[in-house]
Formats: structure tokens, C-alpha cells, sequence
């Protein structure tokens, strides 16, 4: 019999690698013959970049950049010399994380440091870069992560503009004379879960910039720039930056991936199924057990439950284990999931499922082997 293992974290509780150590140790209690795959998933968010050096088995980088504000910040990303891939996050040089709660000023800050780390990556050679850009403390369209790379943005006087959201409004012309000559050998592919236009309503600065210390005034002056700075990129680049989708993710990075980088925007989960091989691994498994910290009205919208469901063979059946199940038993069904099973089954309270999340899911695994695995 073969069993692959393919979850998702459970936020703040288990990751993903020790909820696959966790089920195998469960199951082999009572199956010890049992074959068992780890294919440890992420959507591109908090935990990715371990799962990512399960696969690549890399080194983690530590350089220093600009923050958001330009001040100096150590970052780390992932590097595979073997694979020549880096793993970036965004957010590791212009990220929330970075600025206290009364700092976030959105039209001021850069993505300048991310751009600082490319550039390090590029240096090392690397044909291959996966960026993740959630997190983001930034609206200013990428234009610092491209400044960082050699574009240059200019005023109607032909002046360089500082790469802040702010000054979006003033960039009349691009430059792309000094870019840096290796940009063009690497292939990037931009972990994206976000669908959001670049502006508007739904765009990057209604969406997200209040989060990041926007005002209303802000709003609306971010809003702007992105798009009078759109015209510019339309005349440049010859796309409209309003048709792609995804173009409003990390108040604009999306649309500067795109045409700063020649990237491919992909949902998060999507790439690290095509780095686990995750369709060959999974060529004839009897059960299928995924798992994330909460199964429910998110998990029909292309979490890494829906994405493992959507994939899977007829003859392989799908269990789950969450930390807490919302969803009704007919919902469930319709995801193909034939068993399903909780923390809060086992655990006395939500701080106890919190702190003790491994040790329920090994329960979990006893529980269903001994009711769902034949020798």
C-alpha cells in the first residue's frame, strides 16, 4: 500500500515538514510496512520557504539591503547551486514584518532591497528565480525593485525620480539602457495567489494600502499614480497593465514581475507541486492525506486541499486533517475528501490544539490506520 503525505502548514502551530513526520510515526504505529511519500506543500505565504529547501536542498543566503525606508537590513533567501535556483521572499527586505505597527507609510516606502536581493542571486549565477511577493509594506509598483536592477525613472525633466509609491505620478519616461545585461538569462516565476487589477476599486491601493498606513488621502493619490504610471508602462512595454491579472498583488509588484522581469505569475501551490513532481510522486497511491490549519470556505478557493483534490487519480482516496473543520459534510464530499478528522476532536481547548498540534495529528494517523489500512 502507498500513502503520500500533502499538507499544508497549520499557521503558528505545526508546519508542514512536522505534520508529515507526524502521520508517518501515527500510521506506522499500527502499519509499520507501510510505503509512505512526503510531499510537504505551500501556498507561497508564511512557512513556504522551508518547503521550498525540502526540494531544493539549498543554502539559505544572508545579504544586507534596504528596508522599506532604504535603511539598511540583513535578508536571507534560499540558493540551490545545484539546481542554480533561488528562492526570494519579498518580504525578507520590504515586508510588514519589518516595520513596527506605527510605521507603516505606504507611499514612502520601496522595494528597492528586494531588487538588491535579485541582484545578489543573479550574481551567483543562478538561471532560475521563484519570488514570492506576499507581505509586501510597499505600493510603488516595483519601480525600486527594478531601480535596484538598472532601470531608470524619469521626470518630464528627464530627472531621477526616487522609487517610492508617491512618485509615481512623475515618471514620464523609462530608461532601460543601464539594466543589468544578465537580467535577461534567468527565468522567473512569481508565486501569486492574488487576482487584483493594478488600480481601481479593486485595485492594489483600495485593496491593501490602508493595511500598510495608507490614509484615504493616500488611497487616492496611490490610486492615481498607478494610474498615470500604467500609461507609461503601456508606451514602453506595449501591454496594458490593467488586462493581467494579478497585476495589483503587493501593491503592483504583480504587473512589474511581469514586465520588469519577464516573469510568470503562478498560484503559490502550483509551483511547489512542479517542484515536488508532485503528479509523478503520486502515480498509484492508495490514500491521499493533506491537511491545513482550518478547512473552510478558503479551502474552495485554490488552498492546497482543493489543489491536491483537483490532481489525484479516481483510484486514490483523499483523507484530511485539519486543526478545525467548517465546512458541512456534503461540501466536504464534493471535494472528493472520503475521511475527515479534526484537533478539536482531541484537544480540551483552542490553546491546547495550538500547542499540541503534532502529538493530535500522530492520533489522528493511529485512528484512521486502524480503521482505513489493510495489511
Amino acid at each position: 500500500m502507498k500513502i503520500v503525505l500533502a499538507p499544508d502548514k497549520f499557521k503558528n502551530s505545526l508546519t508542514a515538514l512536522e505534520f508529515c513526520q507526524a502521520v508517518e510515526k501515527g500510521v506506522k504505529q499500527v502499519r509499520s510496512n507501510i510505503d509512505i511519500i512526503q510531499l510537504p506543500l505551500a501556498d507561497g505565504g508564511d512557512g513556504t520557504i522551508e518547503v521550498v529547501n525540502y526540494y531544493l536542498k539549498g543554502e539559505m543566503v544572508t545579504v544586507e539591503v534596504s528596508n522599506p525606508f532604504f535603511k539598511p537590513v540583513k535578508a536571507s533567501y534560499l540558493y540551490s547551486e545545484s539546481t542554480q535556483t533561488a528562492f526570494i521572499e519579498m518580504a525578507e527586505a520590504s515586508g510588514m514584518k519589518l516595520l513596527n505597527e506605527y510605521e507603516g507609510d505606504c507611499k514612502n516606502t520601496t522595494t528597492y532591497g528586494t531588487g538588491e536581493m535579485i541582484l545578489d542571486a543573479i550574481n551567483r549565477g543562478v538561471s532560475k528565480i521563484i519570488l514570492g511577493i506576499g507581505g509586501s509594506a510597499t505600493n510603488d509598483c516595483g519601480i525600486g525593485m527594478a531601480a535596484a536592477l538598472g532601470y531608470q525613472f524619469l521626470d518630464k525633466d528627464h530627472e531621477l525620480v526616487k522609487p517610492i509609491g508617491a512618485n509615481l505620478s512623475k515618471i514620464a519616461s523609462i530608461n532601460t539602457n543601464q539594466v543589468n545585461p544578465k537580467l535577461g538569462d534567468v527565468q522567473f516565476q512569481i508565486a501569486c495567489d492574488v487576482t487584483n487589477p493594478l488600480y481601481g476599486k479593486n485595485g492594489a491601493a483600495y485593496t491593501y494600502a490602508a493595511q500598510k498606513g495608507a490614509t484615504v488621502e493616500d488611497i487616492k493619490m496611490l490610486d492615481q499614480g498607478l494610474q498615470d504610471f500604467s500609461v507609461v508602462l503601456h508606451e514602453v512595454f506595449d501591454v496594458d497593465p490593467q488586462t493581467i491579472k494579478g497585476a495589483g498583488a503587493a501593491g503592483g509588484m504583480g504587473i512589474a514581475s511581469k514586465v520588469f522581469l519577464n516573469g510568470s505569475l503562478e498560484p503559490g501551490i502550483e509551483l511547489i507541486k512542479t517542484l515536488a513532481r508532485f503528479e509523478e510522486k503520486i502515480e498509484g497511491a492508495d490514500w491521499m492525506i493533506s491537511g491545513e490549519g482550518k478547512l473552510d470556505d478558503q479551502t474552495l478557493s485554490g488552498k492546497t486541499i482543493q489543489g491536491v483534490t483537483d490532481v489525484i487519480d479516481q483510484d486514490t482516496k483523499v483523507a484530511v486533517f485539519c486543526g478545525t473543520i467548517e465546512l458541512e459534510g456534503e461540501v466536504i464530499k464534493d471535494l472528493n475528501i472520503w475521511y475527515a478528522d479534526e484537533v478539536m476532536n482531541y484537544a480540551v481547548d483552542v490553546e491546547d490544539a495550538m500547542s499540541n498540534a503534532g502529538k493530535y495529528v500522530e492520533e489522528m494517523a493511529k485512528r484512521f490506520a486502524q480503521n482505513f489500512i489493510k495489511t
